[in-house]
């Protein structure tokens, strides 16, 4: 039922209904924030380890390549530098790429 006058309450059934409502509510915010945060966990040093060694399997050739090309350039013995480096920043990334895995995870 409406309020007919300003100082009318609403009846009882209404109350008991909107209290459930709100009940309701505040236990499925509960819910999701509860499964949420289990989510939202920091990662493992695994998880941290196995990025490391992504990190290192991109930058090394790509640097030692980039690196090579420049020289290659400036000195005109394309493209012998850009291949010594490439294969250095490769032996550079497998070297680090060890040394990573010989960490222990926590």
């Amino acid at each position: 039922m409406a309020k007919d006058e300003p100082g009318q309450e609403l009846p009882s059934a209404e109350d008991a209904r909107l209290t459930s409502l709100q009940q309701r509510l505040k236990d499925a915010a509960e819910a999701e924030q509860s499964r949420t945060a289990t989510k939202q966990a920091k990662p493992g040093k695994g998880y941290s380890q196995g990025n490391r060694v992504l990190a290192e399997l991109i930058a090394g050739p790509a640097v030692g390549a980039l690196v090579g090309w420049v020289i290659d350039r400036w000195l005109g013995t394309a493209p012998w530098l850009l291949l010594v480096m490439l294969f250095l920043g490769i032996a550079v990334a497998f070297r680090n790429i060890v040394r990573i895995s010989n960490e222990r995870p926590e």
